[in-house]
């Protein structure tokens, strides 16, 4: 939603008219992805946000604040993506199969190199001195692990006996872990697709 001033007061200098809180962070976003967050400098995010330093603290804080808004858009965006992905039509391994391979599209994009995740790429560096980021990150991979579990307990009948869906999606989740970090090495298509297969082999057992 567009920020609208209060009726007769001063627009603050340096923000736009018809500034768009959800653009910056995309913006801001993709700044942070290109460098890591230690070496995206506020002159950066300034130049690729179109807001100067005084609007973008007003607007966002300082910035570890606006990096931690950008990892929750982050988070959001990504379980809402898998939990359609997991909704979709067909048996367990198709389902399964479509989720890797759009992750995969995903991970492989970018306009100068392959991107990989953008909390994967920047934010398990930063966890280790920041608890905040941290907890984020625990958040965020126990909230894949329980989406991949709830679609691999309701398809049941499709994985081998005796299997366990909370470990299986467990398992899922570090999947896309993989195909992450592989994309953003340069790795193609083929070979992540050689990966994600092989896993859903090791969840679903061979057809």
């Amino acid at each position: 939603m567009v920020q609208k001033e209060p009726s007769g007061s001063a627009k603050p200098r340096g923000r736009p008219r018809g500034y768009d809180p959800a653009t910056v962070l995309g913006q801001a976003r993709d700044a942070f992805w290109r460098n890591g967050f230690s070496a995206t400098s506020l002159d950066d995010l300034s130049a690729a946000t179109g807001l100067n330093r005084p609007s973008l603290y007003g607007a966002f804080g300082d910035k570890r604040a606006l990096y931690l808004a950008t990892l929750q858009r982050s988070r959001l965006e990504m379980l809402a993506s898998l939990e359609l992905g997991l909704s979709t039509p067909g048996s367990l391994r198709e389902v399964l199969l479509a989720v890797f391979a759009g992750a995969s599209a995903i991970y492989r994009s970018g306009a100068e190199a392959q991107r990989g995740c953008f909390l994967i790429g920047t934010a398990v560096t930063e966890s280790v001195a920041d608890p905040e980021v941290r907890h984020l990150l625990d958040q965020v991979f126990g909230e894949l692990d329980g989406a991949f579990a709830a679609r691999l307990a309701a398809g049941l009948d499709e994985l081998p006996p005796g299997a366990d869906p909370k470990a299986l999606g467990r398992i899922a989740t570090a999947i896309l872990h993989t195909l992450a970090v592989r994309a953003r090495t340069g790795a193609d298509e083929a070979s992540l697709r050689a990966i994600y297969e092989a896993g859903v082999d090791l969840i679903c057992g061979r057809p």
